[in-house]
């Protein structure tokens, strides 16, 4: 079983800033929407012992994750297959700066792969297929991983077998925790935080 989280809310996700691999600090709420997920998995995992934290290496990411690794009593690992995608000359803007300067490329599915520079469908795709790939099998799995938006649906699509306008197109919350077991997803919502 794999245990899919996104990082809590950061200054750049507040201010509409494509982050991909810049990085930016939780807010107050993404310190407490973390701290919700590490309760909900807590709950979830029952006090079993021997569950994995795997973190993107990006600071918004590990945050969250030693959260969680401290509800657990577990030690956080990193890989990198779980960082974000790289909008490459994008990493950093204001979205509303983007969108009036390329309008073609937003408000279609699949825009993120669409910057200059920027990391391509597959490749993300392949990343998070090497990662899923490089696991224990299934029921021996016992990962919580902490990722990022678009990596997290990615990494949701490449386990379901989605198409991309389905992976694309799916929710990424800050304050849910998706259940990935037996070729299937569930999302499991927090208590609400203000």
């Amino acid at each position: 079983m794999i245990y899919l989280v996104r990082h809590g809310q950061t200054e750049f996700n507040r201010a509409r800033r494509l982050q991909g691999h810049v990085d930016s600090p939780l807010t107050d709420l993404g310190v407490r929407q973390a701290q919700a997920v590490a309760r909900l998995l807590k709950d979830l995992t029952r006090g079993e012992t021997g569950w994995r934290v795997i973190s993107s290496p990006l600071g918004r990411a590990r945050r969250t994750a030693e959260s969680v690794g401290e509800a657990l009593g577990a030690k956080v690992e990193e890989d990198a297959r779980l960082i974000e995608v790289s909008w490459g000359d994008w990493d950093g803007r204001l979205r509303s700066e983007l969108e009036a300067a390329h309008p073609e490329a937003f408000g279609r599915s699949g825009w993120a792969f669409d910057a200059p520079t920027g990391e391509s469908y597959e490749a993300v795709c392949a990343r998070m297929a090497d990662w899923l790939e490089s696991l224990p099998p299934e029921p021996e799995r016992r990962i919580v991983a902490v990722s990022h938006g678009v990596a997290g649906r990615v990494l949701r699509g490449v386990y379901a077998q989605m198409t991309r306008d389905r992976t694309v197109e799916q929710d990424v919350p800050q304050d849910a925790v998706y259940r990935l077991s037996g070729g299937a997803i569930a999302r499991i919502d927090c208590e609400p935080v203000a």
